[in-house]
C-alpha cells in the first residue's frame, strides 16, 4: 500500500473481501437450516436442494455479466449493485414460499456473482503481477472464513434457539452497509482503459476464443465440485445419514473443508508466486486431493474426519490457481470478463453436476440400506471428478513468472546483435 495510485484500489478490495465473506456465509448456510427449511417451504430434502441450487444457475449466468460490466463501467457501481441486489435476494428468502425463495435465491446468485470478479478485478489493479496469485488467495481465504462461519457459527446459533430467518436478515442488512461501503471506497476511474468504447460482446470474444480459457475453467470447476455440492449442499446430511453423527457433529465436521480452504488458498498462491509456476502447484494439489478423498471413504479409521476433511480443504486450495491463469493468458483489458467467465465455466459446472450428485446419491439418503456402501460410492463420484481435473491440468500452459523469463530470454536470443 505504499503506491499512493494503488492504496484506493487496495481499499476498496479490503471492502470487496468482506462482500465475499459474505456471499460465501449465504451460500454455505443453508446447509445447516435443512430442516427448518423443508418445514417452511413445505417441500423435501430434494425440493431445498433445488431451490439451493438455483444459486448456482444464477451465479454462472451473472458471472458473464459481471466482469464484462466491471470492465465497461469500473467497480464502483457494478460491485455496489452487487451486493444491494444479494441484500435483496437475503430478505427475499425469509418469506416462507417456495416461489419466493427460489427467487430470493436467484437474487442471491445474482449479486454475489459481482464478488469474487470484483475482488480480482481490483486486487489487479492494486498488486504488482508478482504479488497478484497470492492476492488471490487470500481472497478466496476470506471467502471460505465465510463459508466456514456460515456453518460452524450459525449451526449453533440454530441449536441454541435463534429463528433462521434472523440470520437471512443480518445477511440481508450487513449487505446493505457493505453497498455504501464500496461505492464511497471504490474509485470512479476503475473502468478499463478504452473500455466503453469496446462492445459488449468483444470481450467474449477474445476470452472465449482461447483454448486456455476453456481449460481454466473446467479444471477450478471440477475441483470445486467436491466443496461447493458435496460439503456445502450435501455434506451435513450425508455424515448424519451414512456415518451416524448427531447434527452437531455433522456440522463441526464439514466445516473444516472451507476452514481448510481458508489456509490452502493464500498457502497454494504463495507457493505458485514462490516457484514461479502455476501448473506443478495444481497438479500436486489433485494427486493430494485424489489421496485424502480415498482415505476418507476407504480407508476412515485412518484419520480422524474433521482432520481428513481439513486436509482436503487445505489441499483443494489449489482450484484457485486457474483463477490467476486465466488472467495472465488473456490480454490486461479484459480482466473482469476473463474472472467472469471463469465463474461462468466453474459455477456452471456445479449447476449441471450437482442435479446429477442428487439423484444419484443424494435422494437414496434415507433409502440406502447400506450406509458404507453408499458414502463409499459418494466418495467414489467426487474422485472421478478430481482425476479428470488432474487430467485437463497437464493440458494447461504454463504462465508463470519463470515461463515468462524464458519466453523473455528466447525472444532476445533471437534479436540478431547489431554490428
Amino acid at each position: 500500500m505504499k503506491n499512493p495510485e494503488t492504496r484506493p484500489f487496495v481499499l476498496a478490495w479490503l471492502v470487496a473481501l468482506l462482500f465475499y465473506v459474505l456471499e460465501y456465509a449465504t451460500r454455505s448456510s443453508p446447509a445447516v437450516m435443512m430442516p427448518q427449511l423443508e418445514s417452511a417451504y413445505s417441500v423435501s430434502a430434494l425440493g431445498v436442494s433445488g431451490i439451493l441450487g438455483a444459486y448456482y444457475y444464477a451465479y454462472s449466468i451473472s458471472s458473464l455479466v459481471a466482469g464484462a460490466s466491471i470492465d465497461r463501467f469500473g467497480a464502483k457501481a457494478a460491485v455496489s449493485l452487487g451486493l444491494v441486489i444479494l441484500a435483496v435476494g437475503c430478505f427475499a428468502f425469509t418469506v416462507p414460499d417456495a416461489n419466493a425463495a427460489y427467487g430470493g435465491r436467484l437474487l442471491q446468485g445474482v449479486g454475489s456473482a459481482f464478488a469474487f470478479t470484483g475482488a480480482v478485478y481490483l486486487a489487479s489493479r492494486g498488486f504488482s503481477a508478482g504479488k497478484l496469485a497470492t492476492a488471490i488467495g487470500v481472497t478466496q481465504c476470506m471467502g471460505m472464513v465465510g463459508g466456514s462461519a456460515g456453518q460452524s457459527l450459525v449451526g449453533p446459533l440454530l441449536t441454541h434457539g435463534i429463528d433462521w430467518k434472523a440470520v437471512w436478515i443480518f445477511f440481508g442488512a450487513a449487505g446493505l452497509v457493505l453497498a455504501a461501503a464500496q461505492f464511497v471506497l471504490t474509485p470512479s476511474a476503475s473502468a478499463a482503459p478504452g473500455g466503453a468504447a469496446r462492445g459488449w460482446l468483444s470481450p467474449y470474444r477474445i476470452v472465449l476464443s482461447n483454448p486456455q480459457s476453456w481449460l481454466c475453467g473446467i479444471v477450478a470447476g471440477l475441483l470445486f465440485l467436491p466443496t461447493t455440492i458435496g460439503d456445502m449442499t450435501w455434506g451435513v446430511a450425508f455424515f448424519q445419514h451414512d456415518v451416524q453423527m448427531n447434527f452437531s457433529q455433522a456440522v463441526t465436521t464439514v466445516s473444516m473443508v472451507p476452514l481448510g480452504w481458508v489456509f490452502g488458498c493464500p498457502l497454494a498462491g504463495w507457493l505458485t508466486d514462490r516457484i514461479g509456476a502455476r501448473k506443478p502447484v495444481i497438479i500436486g494439489g489433485c494427486v493430494l486431493m485424489l489421496a485424502t478423498v480415498a482415505q476418507i471413504g476407504f480407508l476412515p479409521g485412518l484419520l480422524p474426519p474433521m482432520v481428513g476433511l481439513f486436509l482436503f480443504g487445505v489441499e483443494s486450495g489449489v482450484a484457485m490457481i486457474p483463477y490467476t491463469v486465466i488472467k495472465e493468458s488473456n490480454p490486461d483489458e479484459v480482466k473482469g470478463s476473463a474472472t467472469g467467465i471463469q465463474n461462468f465455466l466453474v459455477f456452471g459446472i456445479s449447476a449441471l453436476v450437482g442435479p446429477v450428485f442428487g439423484h444419484l446419491l443424494g435422494k437414496t439418503l434415507d433409502s440406502t440400506g447400506d450406509h458404507l456402501a453408499h458414502f463409499r460410492a459418494a466418495a467414489g463420484f467426487w474422485m472421478v471428478m478430481v482425476a479428470v481435473a488432474l487430467v485437463a491440468s497437464l493440458f494447461l500452459r504454463e504462465t508463470g513468472q519463470r515461463a515468462s523469463r524464458r519466453a523473455t530470454g528466447a525472444s532476445s536470443a533471437a534479436v540478431p546483435a547489431r554490428p
